[in-house]
């Protein structure tokens, strides 16, 4: 079967599910989106590791990852090789010194070590043909523009409203709460105001 690269492209609520967030893949020098709805916790994972932000305490993938290093063991690709009953399925494609071998994950899991290894994520073309679809699809899942850049929750405040120090304030808050797609939110709004 010949595999189609994908990279993310959008992160947000998912209009379908509440509670949920859909993580948009993009084919690589292609048109075509791949929608996946996954969990709040799952979503922060991956903006964590995409807005290159450094926890306080290590997050589940980031102890993964660690400890996978630890025993010399590197991820060389994330594959989505499945799909059943609208369950997306993916392998992590690892090796060690003695060994490669693929790992069964959980895609959302998959995507959150993809994204702290810097490695390449796959999908078999005939699951994309199946579940991919179309820039002008994918608004209607995900209730926004096409390839919309990374979005994240921001809470009842209005981040418009508040003075800079008080954004400050509330970044420190959202941090040591660890709810890092608040922070990623009010540095963004913090950043758009330097300007």
């Amino acid at each position: 079967m010949k595999k189609i690269e994908l990279e993310i492209v959008a992160l947000s609520h998912s209009i379908t599910q509440t509670n949920s967030y859909a993580v948009v893949l993009g084919e690589v020098n292609g048109l075509r989106r791949l929608p996946i709805v996954i969990g709040g916790f799952e979503a922060q994972a991956i903006a964590v590791a995409l807005e290159k932000m450094k926890p306080t305490r290590p997050l589940t993938h980031d102890l993964m990852k660690n400890f996978m290093l630890a025993f010399n063991v590197d991820l060389h690709e994330v594959v989505i090789s499945d799909l059943q009953e609208g369950i997306f399925y993916s392998k992590l494609l690892c090796s060690s010194d003695a060994d490669t071998v693929e790992i069964d994950s959980r895609t959302s899991d998959a995507l959150a070590l993809a994204v702290r290894f810097g490695c390449p994520i796959y999908i078999y073309d005939n699951i994309f043909d199946v579940a991919g679809m179309t820039n002008a699809e994918e608004s209607l899942i995900t209730g926004q523009q096409p390839a919309k850049p990374i979005s994240t929750t921001t809470g009842s405040e209005d981040l418009k409203q508040l003075e800079i120090e008080q954004l400050h304030t509330l970044l420190n808050d959202v941090l040591e709460q660890e709810d890092y797609l608040r922070a990623i939110a009010i540095r963004d709004e913090i950043n758009a105001r330097k300007k």
